[in-house]
């Protein structure tokens, strides 16, 4: 193959990696948190951004190979927000074949009349849009809801507790949901946002806008996003590693008495590697060396 036959194969053979790595990033994660089992039916919550198209792509994808049987249904939330183009949902979900259903509530009248002009409406809606959700997820006989957040969210949200919120805590790839009636998974918990970005735009997934509410963006979220960017530019690979550590925490090295039995803590005589080296300095190892939660390649 020649030089020019090669430049023009690239993008086939970039998209090729991309959708593989997505593909098994996703499977990866579904494994290592045991997300999906033998029967369950996965509610895969779509709002017709990058992510859930992503996700739901994926999932469709692994459904048909996966050695266990799984079934997948869609649900949009038609919040009736002015603008939002009602029939791009269906005629795309009719497309695959996928079971769906787009449930119509006016959430987007309630928030605008709650909130004073000029606030952020993301708070209110999130917790209508949730209470919703968790009901049409017990009404279609769900056993799990799909959510399309990615490790950029998940990083995001370590800091946003951290920095306004005083507690280290993130989102979980899997857990209960706060009405204790649901599980909620993470499948693309070690896929990069610009993953699934590039793969919006490979399979032209018919993206509707975030922006039809006319809310402000969450102004801490977007410092957040900024700061960890302009680290990720100056210092190739920190976030990666920050990511890393969400994975391999030592609570003895914490502060959380609720975590950690400081109080009843003796001296047992047995050699700990983990024990505290009093004056020694931290000393850190090549971050190559750290074990990877997922493929980055």
């Amino acid at each position: 193959m020649t030089l020019t036959a090669k430049q023009a194969d690239k993008p086939r053979i970039e998209a090729t990696k991309l959708t593989k790595r997505l593909r098994r990033n996703v499977g990866q994660a579904i494994a290592d948190f045991n997300m999906i089992e033998e029967g369950d039916k996965v509610m895969v919550c779509l709002s017709g951004g990058k992510d859930s198209y992503a996700l739901l792509d994926v999932l469709l994808y692994l459904r048909d190979r996966a050695p266990i049987r799984f079934d997948i249904v869609a649900v949009n939330l038609d919040q009736k927000q002015p603008g939002f183009p009602a029939d791009v949902l269906p005629s795309y979900l009719k497309s695959l074949g996928v079971p769906f259903h787009i449930e119509e509530q006016d959430t987007y009248s309630i928030v605008k009349r709650v909130v004073p002009e000029g606030k952020t409406t993301c708070g209110l809606c999130s917790r209508l849009r949730r209470g919703i959700l968790y009901r049409v997820a017990g009404e279609l006989g769900a056993s799990k809801i799909a959510l399309g957040h990615h490790r950029d969210d998940i990083m995001e949200t370590l800091f946003l507790n951290m920095f306004f919120g005083g507690k280290i805590k993130a989102m979980p790839p899997k857990l209960v949901s706060d009405d204790g009636r649901n599980i909620i998974i993470r499948p693309l918990a070690y896929c990069w946002e610009a993953d699934t970005e590039a793969y919006a735009e490979l399979r032209q997934f018919p993206i509707i806008p975030c922006n039809l509410c006319g809310s402000q963006e969450n102004l801490q979220r977007q410092q957040v996003k900024a700061m960890l960017q302009d680290w990720d530019k100056r210092f190739p690979g920190r976030i990666k590693t920050l990511y890393r550590s969400l994975g391999r925490v030592v609570p003895s090295h914490l502060m959380d008495r609720n975590l950690y039995n400081f109080r009843d803590l003796k001296a047992s005589g047995i050699p700990d590697p983990e024990g505290d080296k009093a004056f020694d300095p931290e000393t850190f190892a090549d971050e190559q060396a750290i074990p990877l939660l997922a493929a980055d390649d």
